[in-house]
């Protein structure tokens, strides 16, 4: 009965996965997004139910179950095009140039030089409107031309160079070297598919060699994120996601220089990833160091050789497009430091922050270590898109501490409803939850032993002959 109503709450949370991929996205013109949201919330409740009911369920079938779920969700995660992000078209278009022998950080896909390489599906002709050629699609975007006639185009930021580091862009080129340029969307939501069932069955591997129950393994292979974020968008993340979550398995079986080397792939297929290091640093973290820093610069150096410093590409641009330069992205922050304060203060936040967790991790299980770090970073900077929110999902799988999935959810939600005092508010929820759960988990004298902690951690760096 237990796997029966588990089985059919996943089902149910795979019909309506497929049915919100159809029927609704964010590019539509006058668009409502009240259908999308309650749908996602209700996908979001089924999640919950399917992980509680899953408590009931023991032996083989914890395993079959997650597996199953992660397959079933994520396939119908694939039913329709991406709707709530049109990165993937980028990814495509990265990797069709890299393909025809040019760096991606040459040219912006605008630049006449490549008109050549642009497939239809991407970059469709204008057609003949009542005030001239126009372009038509809700994934298209128009990019007006001296030539008169305007570039249709699915990438966003057309006109500038793109922002991804080398291992997404190598990714990004084998996946189109394997399909060619004129496959759609789907490839990179295949590579997506079985990126995030890899990722489920190295989380039940890892799990059960550890001893750690696997019934944690569905906080992620059912996640709602997982399927809309990761697959229906195909955000390179959970690339990412695979590296970290691998050399996290490593540096905890006391493989620093492998766990190094993973961990600087991860860094190189998008920055974020960085975020992991510190709860893998406390036992030889020179080796992790110094093999992800080599990594990554190996990675870098033949694009640097084709490039040189066009590498950088649009990142300086788009930190400064998303508010971090001058502090207005960080929307728990500026309550208490507004305008650019806000850098300095989130930059003390993160500081400490990456000091406890080097303080306090085991290195034998750094990710409750990982939970804090990424967490926290989540928290402090408050980015707009949910999906960097998938590298903390495995961690909260591992820990178990469920209550960190608010913070996922609260940043679908800012996503979903772009309103800064609903994501003040949401973030607020999640980091009170967080907070309460974690204390009733500590149980009685929790705050004394934390305060105690704090203590000797300063008390140390203010005299660290003593030990």
């Amino acid at each position: 009965m237990r796997i029966a109503i588990v089985s059919i709450l996943l089902a149910a949370s795979a019909a309506l996965t497929a049915a919100l991929v159809v029927a609704f996205d964010l590019f539509r013109p006058h668009r409502d997004t009240v259908p999308l949201l309650l749908g996602t919330a209700a996908l979001w409740l089924l999640f919950a139910a399917a992980v509680v009911a899953l408590r009931g369920v023991k032996g083989r079938a914890v395993v079959v179950l997650v597996l199953a779920g992660s397959v079933v969700i994520g396939g119908a995660a694939m039913a329709g095009p991406p709707n709530t992000s049109t990165d993937s078209a980028r990814y495509a278009w990265d990797g069709i140039v890299q393909n025809a022998g040019i760096s991606p950080y040459a040219y912006v896909p605008s630049d006449d030089r490549v008109d050549g390489l642009r497939p239809d599906w991407l970059f469709p002709a204008p057609v003949a409107g009542d005030s001239g050629a126009e372009c038509v699609g809700e994934r298209i975007e128009t990019v007006p031309r001296d030539t008169g006639l305007p570039l249709c185009s699915a990438l966003n930021r057309t006109t500038v160079p793109t922002i991804y580091p080398p291992a997404a862009e190598i990714y990004f080129a084998a996946v189109r070297a394997v399909v060619g340029p004129d496959a759609g969307y789907w490839p990179l939501q295949l590579t997506g598919l079985l990126l995030c069932v890899g990722i489920t069955g190295m989380l039940l591997v890892g799990m059960r060699r550890r001893g750690i129950d696997q019934r944690h393994a569905a906080l992620w292979a059912w996640c709602p994120l997982v399927a809309t974020e990761g697959i229906t968008n195909s955000h390179v993340d959970l690339l990412g996601v695979a590296f970290v979550l691998a050399a996290a398995f490593w540096v905890s079986s006391t493989k620093y220089v492998r766990g190094g080397i993973l961990l600087g792939v991860a860094i190189g297929v998008k920055l974020i990833p960085a975020i992991a290091a510190p709860a893998m640093l406390k036992r030889q973290g020179w080796k992790v160091v110094v093999a992800a820093v080599a990594t990554f610069l190996l990675l870098y150096l033949p694009y640097v050789l084709a490039t040189g410093i066009g590498v950088l590409g649009y990142l300086p641009g788009y930190l400064t497009e998303e508010g971090y330069e001058d502090g207005s992205r960080f929307a728990l922050v500026s309550l208490i430091a507004p305008g650019s304060s806000a850098i300095v203060v989130a930059a003390i936040l993160l500081a400490g922050l990456a000091v406890v967790t080097i303080w306090t991790t085991d290195p034998e299980r750094p990710w409750l270590g990982q939970l804090l770090m990424i967490g926290g970073t989540l928290l402090v900077l408050s980015p707009r898109y949910p999906w960097y929110a998938l590298l903390l999902l495995p961690f909260i799988a591992l820990s178990g501490r469920w209550e960190w999935l608010a913070i996922p959810l609260a940043l679908t939600v800012r996503l979903l409803v772009p309103s800064l005092t609903v994501t003040r508010v949401s973030l607020a929820i999640a980091l009170m939850l967080i907070v309460i759960v974690s204390v009733q988990r500590a149980g009685p004298g929790a705050l004394g032993r934390w305060r105690g902690s704090l203590t000797r951690l300063v008390t140390t760096r203010r005299n660290p002959q003593r030990t």
